[in-house]
């Protein structure tokens, strides 16, 4: 059944519990949950660690310290890297409860009364990347990297954050050459390949923090309607339209939420800056030093069998058709974009000295089947962007499915849905804004590859 409705009298319904600052040298403790005016949540696929930033304002009474009151940032003294224990609650009970640290501080208004400042919070992670080197070598699998580098270099507590670490079927054998470990990890993302494919069919993975944990997954993985074991996504379907209803307080029963406000990105429309960034075409130039090889690769995504579009998993029914005016020579080396590799052979092969000496003609990565399917996938994962808000819900993650309907322009007194824009998404970025006098909302930039919609909104 449908989540319940918020209502106009919820909407203001939002509750920070708490927001205790620790000082470096643990002897002083503020909560600073009531000086709270404005506080903003935020995570993206694209970003490797949550962030916070918040603003409060006091009176210069809220820290006692030798016998006077200071203000948070004289008495504690809040200087950076403070602990932050930091718990929110929407209207519908959804909490969250997380553990960051200060990574800038903004005064920013100050007189003999009042004053008020600004605070950046980020996760422990991402302090510690900057405290950290991957100087070791790996062999075998992408993702078995990716977990050791978590666990053992950013130190990832399992315990408090899950790993949601999703399978490459290709090995990839590399020093790490004193790089940070997100460095690497985004690096990585790039030449990995899901299992649940094959090798030159798709490729690229995106590594981002959410409040449950970290999780590294495939664009694939996250454009399919199915999870990893087969089954059906559960999703939320949230719709659009001119009732006078505001706040989203009646919805159809099949939709768990009411759109306030929907914006179309028409900067991701721009025909020119698909092309150029090789969207749907990229042409690799690849030439080995060792023996003097040269090959020019030609995968894209409407001819061939690397990248054709039947072996790509899709939010909508299809990739956009353009006019075959622009296909080029027709000959399947159609081309907006080329990129240049050195062939990576017998650089880092695994085993003893004489499997290494067996293995050395063996390519470590191999480009013509990962390189340009993983450029076309990012590309095409970011083609069709909504941006949407709604009232403040923290179920939502970065790398959620989201179904979203709007109505269809019509004369007609029953009014059908938008078949190009609705249907399925994901979650490429969220805000969760929250002013304790005036409420709280939620902003989301939805993607997806594809354009038209396929299936129907099931509530939760």
């Amino acid at each position: 059944m449908a989540d319940t409705p918020i209502t106009s009298a919820q909407v203001k319904d939002f509750d920070i519990p708490q927001c205790l600052v620790v000082a470096n040298d643990q002897n002083t403790k503020v909560d600073i949950s009531t000086l709270i005016t404005d506080l903003y949540y935020y995570e993206s696929v694209l970003s490797p660690t949550v962030k916070v930033d918040l603003i409060y304002a006091e009176t210069g009474k809220s820290v006692e310290k030798d016998g006077s009151f200071k203000t948070v940032i004289e008495g504690l003294p809040l200087v950076g890297t403070e602990k932050v224990g930091l718990t929110l609650v929407d209207p519908k009970k959804v909490e969250l409860k997380l553990t960051l640290y200060v990574d800038n501080v903004k005064p920013i208004y100050n007189d003999v009364v009042k004053s008020a400042a600004s605070l950046n919070l980020v996760s422990r992670e991402s302090i510690f990347n900057y405290k950290s080197v991957v100087n070791t070598r790996f062999d075998g699998k992408i993702s078995d990297h990716v977990r050791k580098i978590l666990k053992d270099v950013l130190k990832v507590d399992e315990g408090t954050k899950k790993l949601d670490i999703e399978e490459t079927v290709n090995n990839y054998n590399f020093i790490g050459n004193n790089r940070r470990p997100f460095y690497v990890l985004l690096w990585l993302a790039k030449k990995a390949v899901p299992k649940a494919s094959s090798l030159g069919n798709t490729a690229g993975y995106f590594l981002f923090e959410t409040s449950d944990g970290y999780k590294f997954k495939s664009v694939e993985g996250l454009l399919s309607d199915t999870d990893l074991n087969g089954g059906k996504k559960k999703y939320k379907s949230l719709v659009y339209n001119d009732t006078p209803d505001g706040r989203g307080v009646n919805v159809p029963p099949e939709y768990s939420g009411k759109i306030l406000e929907y914006n179309i990105d028409t900067a991701a429309g721009n025909v020119g800056s698909k092309f150029e960034v090789g969207t749907y075409s990229t042409r690799t130039v690849l030439f080995n030093p060792f023996n003097c090889y040269y090959e020019i690769v030609y995968p894209n995504t409407k001819t061939g069998d690397k990248a054709n579009e039947k072996n790509l998993k899709k939010a909508g029914n299809e990739l956009p058709k353009y006019n075959k005016e622009f296909d080029g020579t027709g000959d399947g080396k159609d081309f907006s974009r080329t990129q240049y590799v050195l062939v990576d052979c017998g650089s880092m092969p695994s085993g003893s000295t004489d499997q290494q000496i067996q293995k050395s003609q063996e390519e470590n990565f191999d480009p013509r089947n990962i390189l340009n399917q993983s450029v076309m996938r990012y590309n095409q994962f970011f083609s069709s962007q909504v941006t949407i808000t709604i009232t403040g819900d923290f179920s939502f993650h970065a790398g959620d499915y989201v179904y979203i309907d709007t109505p269809q322009l019509s004369d007609k007194k029953t009014q059908t849905m938008d078949e190009q824009f609705g249907g399925f998404y994901v979650v490429a970025e969220l805000c969760h804004y929250i002013n304790l006098k005036t409420g709280g909302y939620t902003k989301l930039t939805l993607v997806r590859d594809s354009v038209g919609r396929k299936g129907s909104p099931i509530p939760l």
